[in-house]
């Protein structure tokens, strides 16, 4: 057994260093704003929690794809202006209120800008609030995530495992 764990070590060791950044997602407001109301997933699905992250911006600021994705949704939703990106490995994306300049199916990148944002956030202390929420999964049993830790700017910490 100390064999395999010395050889497991010995890998790991000469292995080349990964990059947690691939794959991860940037800021769809620039320069990175404040968070004004983090994440706080429901418990269950259908109970009360904040499925999503608010961001402190200003009115009319240009909103950026958070990372490569095809639009999914861009219009109204329970009279909100809403739009809604599919990533690659069955992420999804959302940005309210956004006043929409792109269109379904449209593929978008990071430099892409989504539309603007619009005032009128409910419960936003700033001037304009972007509310991002994230979910993984098919939409029929899709799980909230935060969508603040899909940031490239997040760090990554591995925990160790339990003996």
């Amino acid at each position: 057994m100390r064999v395999v764990a010395v050889l497991a070590a010995a890998v790991l060791l000469c292995a080349p260093p990964g990059r947690a950044d691939a794959g991860r997602l940037v800021w769809p407001l620039r320069p990175p704003p404040a968070v004004t109301r983090a994440f706080d997933a429901p418990s269950p699905d259908w109970h009360r929690g904040h499925r999503g992250a608010d961001l402190a911006g200003a009115a009319d600021q240009p909103v950026y794809a958070a990372g490569a994705a095809t639009v999914v949704f861009a219009g109204t939703l329970a009279g909100r202006p809403v739009v809604s990106l599919a990533h690659p490995g069955g992420l999804r994306t959302s940005y309210e209120p956004v006043e929409a300049v792109v269109r379904v199916g449209q593929q978008v990148d990071a430099s892409t800008v989504l539309g603007r944002l619009l005032p009128g956030h409910a419960g936003c202390p700033a001037a304009a609030c972007l509310h991002r929420g994230a979910m993984w999964g098919p939409a029929s049993r899709a799980d909230y995530v935060d969508p603040l830790g899909l940031l490239a700017s997040t760090p990554v910490r591995l925990k160790p495992l339990a003996r």
